[in-house]
């Protein structure tokens, strides 16, 4: 299992980007909560509220999937960590079976 580990703007870009992405069955599933973000950026260090997305997915749709965030999301430089997950065998069944359904 892949997840992928994106910081938004807000609530509404975490939930968009989601809900696109559950929907063309890139992701399987997506959670969001805010954070908090200290970062340098055009000379000037930034302190930042944002939102973290982890959206849940498995090896044959992480690039398209990571494409997509790409083209949705409102950052020049979108932050998108892929990290290796294991689960459990049944939640890991459902993300497979979810993500081969039909469109």
């Amino acid at each position: 299992m892949k997840l992928l580990y994106i910081t938004c703007k807000d609530e509404n870009e975490a939930k968009a980007i989601a809900n696109e992405c559950v929907k063309l069955k890139l992701a399987a599933c997506g959670n969001y909560f805010p954070i908090n973000s200290i970062y340098e950026w055009k000379e000037n260090i930034e302190n930042d509220n944002e939102i973290v997305l982890i959206l849940k997915t498995n090896e044959n749709k992480v690039n398209e999937l990571k494409k997509k965030v790409e083209e949705l999301h409102s950052y020049d430089i979108p932050c998108i960590l892929e990290l290796d997950a294991k689960a459990n065998k049944t939640y890991n069944n459902w993300v497979t079976t979810y993500l081969e359904s039909q469109k």
